[in-house]
């Protein structure tokens, strides 16, 4: 799974509803189609069972991987083969689970098939060390000698550079037994945030009472009625910190679970371990988070502007999204319509990636609607090799969506061209580069809108769109990293989170990201345990770096054309095949450097710029 961006609310067949519309209601066309993996949940039973049975065949491969490259070859392939209908499996079972939590049999498949997956990395858990044990230079003389190993040579190399943070091969096979274990704390997080947390009802702009969901969290911090975004966003992070306590012990099992890990695995902190698995030195996360930190300048200015633009004599979270400017952008934007905006966008890479978008439109590869006990957010699933990604959306007909759309089908692109032209050992890619197709999407799709634009309140609006983009997703999840950053160094060095420290860190951090314009109020302190990529363990931080890569990568392909797009389209088919710096390097970014993050922080400067010479105009 690829990310879980920004949801919004939902007007189900375009008015506004005080109840969620059960999945039934919804037509078959807006709703994924999951017999793209399997025709039936009984041929999902037969692979379940055709995994299983195959577990105890690992042991024929035990201790004979050096003694041929034909023995070596056909295990490589027989784990291949194991992992590729594992994930096919996982696949159908997270996507079915995801579309109504409520479903026990859909939980059962979701925790028989991490099961699986436990059993699985047990059994496999002996090549790692035991291809490690094989001295490099008979290695290469194994792989030069038959040529379909030639293949996996990026995958040796990969394997010797982790070569001091593998273990024996019984110590391996412990630490899979553990991999169950480990998902508990995000499981259980999950399971609370999306189906058993209780929230309050409040009265929206018209009056009406309405429960709070996430969706209409999201969406009301977009309303113009400041009363209402006030009250739903006391509702909904009050429903947080009533359970401080229960996500304080979810949230410090999932430090302590990676952490043990890291400790395992001997690596110095558990940050260095999340990135080495990317080959992600640890300087370009500091660097990161220090070039932001002598940059705050342009966000801090953004803050000063809202304020004086929504006439307020305080700034607090929840007038961080609403729009400053009128403009018949604000109209809503029906799903049907949306998928045309982004295709026009997107026109610029060629007529082959629109090709690919449109099959993706026309085959139901995308869940469109919010409807009851649905996973809240959007998301890609990601490369799953021999099946097409799928997209979660929770479709608003407000114009975030447009760009969630934008973004997730980025996601879903960069899956597709990895996943048919890469082998299985390369179909996928790291989260490192994850996130620079979909903000690269975002981007050209903002570019479109605003040189569309005829006015100068659709030109201003517009631009305030872009500079929400760089504080949501660049300065926002960089100030995520450092929180994640500062709280795992908290742990390690033997100090307890309480509550009262976990949000007051947060607190101190959210001030000095936005500034002494911004007032704080007692509820955003609990923000923190609201998010979900506090669990995925040092993801944010390449959300930051992902958009940075993308802007440079938009202004490439505007400004040099078909050189920069084929550039941009090799990137997208490239998966693992290398390393991720490396892939971004031949695409024309240097993630090594501070010039990309500068260049975005400049960026903002410059739109503001704009903003101030418009409305003085």
């Amino acid at each position: 799974m690829i990310d879980d961006f920004f949801p919004s609310d939902k007007f189900y067949s375009g008015t506004k509803s005080t109840s969620l519309p059960p999945r039934d209601e919804i037509e078959k066309k807006y709703k994924w189609e999951l017999t793209h993996i399997f025709q039936s949940e009984e041929l999902w039973e037969k692979d379940f069972n055709w995994v299983e049975q195959r577990i105890d065949k690992y042991k024929e491969f035990e201790g004979t991987l050096s003694s041929s490259a034909y023995n070596l070859l056909e295990c490589l392939k027989f784990d291949n083969e194991t992992n590729i209908k594992l994930e096919k499996l996982h696949l159908y079972a997270m996507l079915a689970k995801d579309s109504d939590l409520r479903v026990p049999k859909y939980q059962a498949l979701n925790d028989r098939i991490n099961g699986l997956v436990t059993k699985v990395n047990a059994a496999d858990s002996f090549i790692r060390p035991e291809l490690l044990s094989i001295p490099a230079e008979k290695l290469q003389k194994m792989i030069d000698s038959l040529d379909e190993l030639k293949i996996y040579q990026h995958f040796f190399e990969d394997l010797l550079r982790a070569e001091t943070h593998t273990l024996s091969k019984e110590q391996e096979e412990i630490l899979a037994l553990t991999g169950e274990i480990n998902m508990i704390p995000y499981d259980a997080y999950s399971m609370f945030t999306n189906a058993d947390i209780k929230f309050s009802k409040v009265k929206d702009e018209n009056g009406n009472e309405i429960e709070t969901s996430h969706a209409r969290f999201y969406a009301g911090m977009y309303s113009k009625d400041r009363e209402y975004r006030q009250r739903i966003f006391k509702s909904y992070l009050s429903s947080y910190k009533n359970y401080i306590n229960t996500f304080t012990a979810l949230f410090n099992g999932n430090l302590k679970t990676n952490i043990f890990v890291a400790k395992a695995r001997r690596y110095n902190s558990a940050r260095e371990a999340a990135l080495d698995r990317n080959n992600i030195p640890v300087s370009v996360y500091n660097n990161l988070i220090d070039t932001v930190n002598k940059n705050l300048e342009p966000l801090h200015r953004w803050a000063s502007l809202k304020k004086k633009l929504l006439k307020v004599d305080e700034l607090h979270p929840y007038d961080v999204y609403v729009s400053l400017f009128h403009s018949k952008s604000e109209r809503k934007y029906p799903y049907e319509e949306a998928k045309e905006i982004v295709k026009e966008a997107l026109k610029i890479l060629g007529e082959n990636y629109l090709f690919s978008l449109q099959e993706a439109f026309d085959n139901r590869w995308i869940d469109v609607y919010e409807t009851q006990a649905k996973r809240n957010g959007a998301y890609s699933s990601g490369p799953t090799y021999g099946v097409h990604p799928y997209v979660l959306l929770n479709w608003a007909d407000l114009i975030n969506d447009v760009f969630t759309l934008a973004h997730e089908m980025g996601h879903n692109m960069h899956s597709y061209y990895t996943g048919k032209l890469q082998p299985y050992l390369y179909a996928d890619y790291t989260i490192f580069l994850a996130e620079v197709a979909s903000t690269f999407n975002e981007s050209l799709l903002l570019e479109l809108m605003i040189k569309k634009s005829d006015s100068k309140n659709d030109k201003l609006f517009l631009l305030e769109k872009y500079l929400n983009n760089i504080t949501s997703t660049f300065y926002r999840q960089t100030m995520f990293a450092e929180y994640e950053m500062t709280v795992y160094d908290k742990t390690e060095k033997g100090i307890a989170l309480t509550p009262d420290i976990l949000s007051e860190i947060y607190k101190n951090i959210y001030q000095r990201y936005w500034g002494t314009e911004m007032v704080i109020n007692i509820e955003e302190k609990y923000t923190w345990a609201r998010i979900p990529h506090f669990y995925y363990n040092f993801y944010v931080y390449q959300y930051a770096t992902g958009f940075a890569a993308s802007e440079v990568l938009t202004q490439k392909v505007k400004n040099e054309g078909k050189p920069a797009v084929e550039k941009y389209i090799n990137f997208l088919k490239a998966g693992s095949s290398d390393y991720s710096l490396n892939i971004l390097k031949s695409a024309g970014v240097d993630m090594t450097s501070p010039v990309p993050v500068l260049a975005t922080t400049q960026k903002m400067n410059d739109l503001l710029n704009e903003v101030d010479r418009l409305i003085g105009s």
